[in-house]
């Protein structure tokens, strides 16, 4: 119960910060959104060959695997944010509470999952008067996808910057990690449109399966074995980045 109630005051904290300064909520969205604009409606003639014939194709084709990058991201870069309180010694003063560890890193990524799934709320609503056309019972479990993507990240990049020695060293891992991953997932373009040796690499990324898993649900196909692939890939990932982050906040943060 004490875990409990001190993962929702860190929590709390987190979240009244991102209250105080809303305007970062919608910025992070001005790049997808651009893309959104000008980019998805290129793709109808590019995706005719996987059956896209409208508008409607174009944008399920597209919006998850946007969303699905955003998620990605925002989780990645998070570790910034804890380097910024390490240095400003937020963390340092953390230390003389009775606080768990575990909870500074568990309520820390829920305020940035809160964050994506608000960012995506927005994208989902400003791509229905594009073209897209989805459930809304179907957005839900995408949501839950994103928020496992997400929660995944961000425990690995808190643990990341953990390592490292600063936010320059962490800006690099992170570029270098980041990239592959987007776009061996195939978040801009599906990655069946790749060539076969590429397409043999993306096999063995995880997030190729939840990319995969997110477009099958927007397409309302919801037998596709690779939405269930997505949520144990993901979800088996977020125990163990969870793991792996939560010990480094117990034996670093003291």
């Amino acid at each position: 119960m004490k875990l409990l109630r001190d993962i929702w005051l860190v929590f709390q904290r987190h979240m009244l910060l991102m209250w105080r300064s809303p305007m970062l909520v919608i910025l992070g969205i001005a790049q997808p959104v651009v893309y959104l604009i000008l980019f998805a409606p290129l793709l109808q003639e590019a995706l005719v060959t996987l059956g896209a014939k409208s508008t409607t194709d174009a944008y399920r084709f597209y919006v998850p695997g946007m969303l699905v990058a955003l998620a990605m991201a925002t989780g990645l870069y998070a570790g910034f944010s804890l380097l910024n309180e390490m240095a400003s010694g937020v963390i340092e003063r953390s230390r003389v509470t009775a606080i768990s560890r575990s909870s500074m890193m568990i309520g820390r990524a829920m305020r940035d999952v809160v964050v994506v799934i608000i960012q995506s709320i927005l994208l989902t609503i400003m791509s229905i008067p594009l073209g897209l056309a989805v459930y809304i019972g179907n957005v839900l479990i995408a949501y839950l996808l994103l928020a496992l993507v997400n929660f995944c990240t961000a425990a690995l990049s808190y643990s990341i910057a953990l390592k490292v020695s600063g936010p320059a060293v962490l800006g690099q891992v992170i570029n270098n990690v980041a990239q592959p991953l987007m776009l061996l997932s195939g978040t801009l373009l599906p990655i069946a449109l790749a060539p076969l040796w590429l397409r043999s690499i993306a096999a063995f990324n995880p997030f190729t399966w939840v990319v995969d898993g997110m477009r099958s649900i927007f397409r309302d196909n919801l037998g596709d074995p690779n939405i269930i692939k997505a949520l144990v890939s993901i979800g088996l990932l977020t125990v163990l980045a969870t793991i792996w982050s939560t010990r480094l906040f117990t034996k670093t943060v003291r």
